[in-house]
């Protein structure tokens, strides 16, 4: 298992940054490995708190998959979290939450996985860092295409802890 988190500093709105990832259909269009997205019609669980499943495709050189999760928006809190349903991993569970900040917005994300293949696991933790933050330069890419260019955000705070 492998837990890696990321925080961030944005200069737009927690409001804002929480619509852009939580728009998950929209993701083929700015992260490249997300082939696709398809997501059923969201559940209101709550004031603010919609869960919707979603199947993904990703692609990229050497590995081809799709995988099921849950995900789970809370307007009000404005916390994102996903849970696995089913795919290629044993466990996979991330969180965003988005925080106020004098600088516009605090952007914590948290993911934690496990593949079922030993190797494919090994193999895609080595890396997993990068891409991760890779995914994180993609959502901010994406915010300035959306939002309009800002303060740039300040340096990432990065940890990876291995299980």
């Amino acid at each position: 298992m492998a837990t890696y988190h990321v925080t961030r500093l944005l200069p737009y709105t927690p409001e804002q940054v929480f619509e852009l990832v939580g728009d998950v259909q929209a993701y083929p269009q700015f992260v490249p490995w997300i082939t696709s997205i398809q997501a059923g019609e969201p559940v209101q669980e709550g004031e603010g708190v919609s869960v919707l499943e979603t199947t993904a495709s990703v692609g990229f050189s050497f590995l081809k998959e799709a995988f099921a999760t849950r995900v789970r928006r809370d307007a009000v809190r404005r916390l994102i979290t996903v849970s696995l349903i089913s795919g290629p991993f044993r466990r996979l569970e991330n969180r965003w939450a988005f925080n106020p900040h004098r600088a516009g917005c605090e952007v914590v994300f948290d993911i934690d996985f496990q593949f079922k293949a030993r190797m494919l696991d090994l193999l895609l933790k080595a890396n997993f860092g990068f891409a991760v933050d890779r995914l994180i330069a993609c959502f901010e890419g994406r915010a300035r295409q959306l939002y309009g260019e800002g303060a740039s955000p300040t340096a990432p705070t990065a940890v990876l802890a291995p299980s």
